[in-house]
This record gives structure tokens, C-alpha cells and sequence, in this order.
């Protein structure tokens, strides 16, 4: 997600909790100066839910991407 009105490690912060706090994420981390927040999940999180937590903890959610995950370990390379 890109989100606009992170400013430092605590808005960092507030927005992991409030993203784990509200869904059911493998992973999350976020970005103040990238301006974005990552979430790992194994299932779909509605894009309005996003949008409402987002605002709730006192950001803007400009948009939202998704990308299928792929593993990536040492040997990954041999699978392809």
C-alpha cells in the first residue's frame, strides 16, 4: 500500500499494529519514508477495510497493489 502522512518510526509502528490488529497477516512492515506499508497474507483483505484502517490510525491510503508471493530460499534458483 502507499500511504501518505507517515513521518517516523513510530507512524511506522502505529500502522503494523493497527494492520495486525485488524486482519489476519503472516507479516507486515511499513515504511515512513518509502511511504509504504507491506503486508504478507494468505488471504485477500478487502481494499475498503484497508482504506478504512488506514484513516482510522490517521493516514491516507493512496493506493493498493497486490503481487502473488513467492518463496525465495537459497536453492530457489534449481526450481526453475
Amino acid at each position: 500500500m502507499q500511504i501518505d502522512g507517515m513521518r517516523c518510526g513510530m507512524c511506522e509502528a502505529h500502522m503494523n499494529d493497527a494492520v495486525r490488529n485488524a486482519f489476519p497477516v503472516k507479516k507486515v512492515s511499513s515504511s515512513h519514508s518509502r511511504g509504504q506499508t507491506v503486508i504478507l497474507t494468505e488471504r485477500e483483505i478487502d481494499e475498503q477495510s484497508l482504506k478504512e484502517i488506514v484513516e482510522k490510525t490517521g493516514y491516507r491510503l493512496i493506493s493498493v497493489s497486490k503481487v502473488p508471493y513467492e518463496k525465495k530460499g537459497f536453492f530457489s534458483f534449481l526450481g526453475k
